[in-house]
């Protein structure tokens, strides 16, 4: 079964090599505003689990498509003979001056790739594209119009009714903004082109969904195990029995948060690389609110919890308390146990909201002392923690590889995520409420990496 190949073919400056990364996952194609960007062809296959699903080939844009038409059609004799002519118009002017960029886009088309071609939305459809569509017919390849709207989106319909005209299939495809969903249905649409690529191209969707699952059941992972580690931190220092414990303190407890921000830095990168994101700019201006101080008040506030909510956190864990409670006295005590545990946990929850560490001194056997900074105690620091990893993957998962600049992390949420079901916050708090009071578990990372794994998924 042979491999479908893409040649990505227009306009200059239209988003073909948008085009091109997010379908490549790919964020290593050069991407630029000027035209011209891309000047030979350039082979990018799409990759999963060491197997190459399908490639794409980014090309240079047309430059004299009207003259390179009508070569052909002084060399034209008949319409079967259109693929001949080509050919011809290829040998003819291959090396030489004339049609440098017409030659390097057409050699891959004429070598059997597909058509793929873009053309921009946001821009009033216009005759000068006619050439270049007619000779992209004459090759009798499969081909598909594309449009990529870079703008407002103010001429689709103009541009579906003239590429409808030239291509079997045409398709309104965002490259900067497309869901993965979108992408998938893209893959569909090519095997339209060529029954002999369908059959392929099912498998390359069945691939690319399998892949989809993995990535976000690894980034689950990554958040769990950071999550698990800087709940169970905690750092020493030995000290002299004469020396100055309180001057000692701020800075076991700097140590303290500093490994906390590098667990969770850790398990941002192992999700942007999960997601084949491996030139993202992470500036602290540009992501200020997400890569901020852990533990500013900003950040406890847009991604934590208000103290409202972390009495109500306090409250869930106190009440699955005093549940065992009523269970154990077969429901005698009439949920007494139940409420009581609430009260307790809201007064513990409001109590310690502004807490994240404390620092213990202990006396040494031998002479001097041990201070002890953490484990955190804190009731609202796991969905602190927690609400910045969901955040942070939601727009790392959707981020396409066409996009350019940094990672934009805003705390207003320009890109709203649904709310907890009870379920999953009950669970959560559950997974939260064991690690808090160091229950041991098997598998305490796995649980939780199950749990944030289907809230990821539901957040696609």
């Amino acid at each position: 079964m042979s491999l479908p190949v893409f040649a990505v073919v227009g306009h200059p400056n239209k988003g073909k090599s948008s085009i091109v990364a997010t379908l490549a996952s790919d964020d290593s194609v050069e991407i630029g505003p000027e035209p011209g960007t891309t000047t030979r062809c350039r082979r990018y296959p799409m990759v999963v689990d060491g197997e190459e699903l399908y490639a794409l080939v980014d090309t240079p844009g047309f430059q004299r498509a009207r003259r390179a038409l009508h070569w052909m059609k002084q060399h034209e004799t008949s319409a079967d003979l259109h693929a001949d002519v080509a050919r011809r118009f290829l040998e003819a002017h291959r090396g030489q001056d004339s049609f440098p960029d017409e030659c390097e886009l057409l050699q891959p088309i004429l070598d059997g790739a597909g058509i793929l071609y873009v053309v921009d939305g946001s821009v009033p459809y216009g005759e000068e594209y006619e050439p270049e569509m007619e000779i992209l017919r004459w090759t009798g390849r499969p081909s598909l119009g594309l449009i990529n709207p870079i703008g407002p989106a103010d001429h689709i319909e103009s541009w579906r009714s003239a590429l409808g005209q030239f291509f079997k299939v045409v398709r309104v495809f965002n490259a900067v903004a497309a869901e993965f969903q979108k992408r998938v249905d893209l893959i569909r649409a090519f095997g339209q082109l060529n029954e002999e690529w369908r059959a392929r191209l099912d498998r390359v969707v069945v691939s690319l969904e399998g892949d989809r699952r993995r990535k976000r059941r690894l980034s689950a992972r990554a958040a769990a195990e950071a999550l698990v580690e800087m709940l169970a931190h905690r750092v020493e220092r030995r000290l002299p029995s004469d020396a100055d414990t309180a001057a000692a303190r701020p800075a076991i407890e700097e140590e303290f948060r500093e490994d906390l921000r590098r667990f969770e830095q850790r398990a941002r990168d192992i999700v942007e690389q999960c997601y084949s994101h491996r030139r993202i700019e992470r500036r602290e201006e540009a992501l200020q609110l997400l890569d901020e101080d852990l533990f500013a008040e900003t950040t406890w506030l847009r991604f934590g919890l208000s103290r409202r909510e972390i009495m109500a956190t306090g409250a869930m864990g106190g009440a699955a308390t005093g549940a065992i409670v009523d269970a154990h006295f077969g429901g005698a005590s009439m949920l007494a146990g139940t409420l009581l545990g609430a009260g307790i946990g809201a007064t513990v929850g409001w109590w310690t909201a502004d807490r994240l560490v404390t620092v213990k001194i202990l006396d040494l056997p031998l002479g001097g002392k041990r201070l002890v900074a953490g484990p955190t105690r804190n009731a609202s620091f796991p969905h602190v923690v927690f609400n910045r990893a969901r955040y942070h993957h939601f727009l790392v998962s959707h981020r396409t590889h066409a996009t350019r600049g940094d990672l934009i992390l805003t705390g207003d949420r320009a890109h709203p995520m649904p709310a907890l079901d009870k379920e999953d916050r009950a669970a959560l708090e559950g997974v939260f409420d064991r690690l808090r009071k160091r229950r041991g578990e098997p598998d305490i990372v796995g649980r939780l990496a199950e749990v944030i794994e289907r809230v990821f998924d539901k957040d696609e």
